[in-house]
């Protein structure tokens, strides 16, 4: 699944493949935006953790978890 996250005040944005369903990345940023913490973290297929500042956060994008077709559709 694709993951876009916007930084306010930044002018990329940061993306990512993850293996985690859409449900437990919305739930993640959600319990720490609640919770008031100073940032969240996502984890890529790969293994690359990335830390996110709850204070800049600008928007999520969770893509579908539906795999992307390869090829010609006839």
């Amino acid at each position: 699944m694709e993951i876009r996250i916007g930084i306010t005040n930044s002018p990329r944005e940061i993306s990512f493949e993850t293996t985690q369903s859409a449900s437990d990345v919305q739930d993640v940023i959600a319990q720490a935006l609640e919770a008031g913490k100073a940032f969240f973290s996502l984890t890529d297929s790969k293994g690359k953790v990335y830390l996110v500042p709850t204070v800049n956060l600008g928007y999520v994008e969770i893509g579908s978890e539906e795999s992307r077709r390869i090829g010609f559709v006839g």
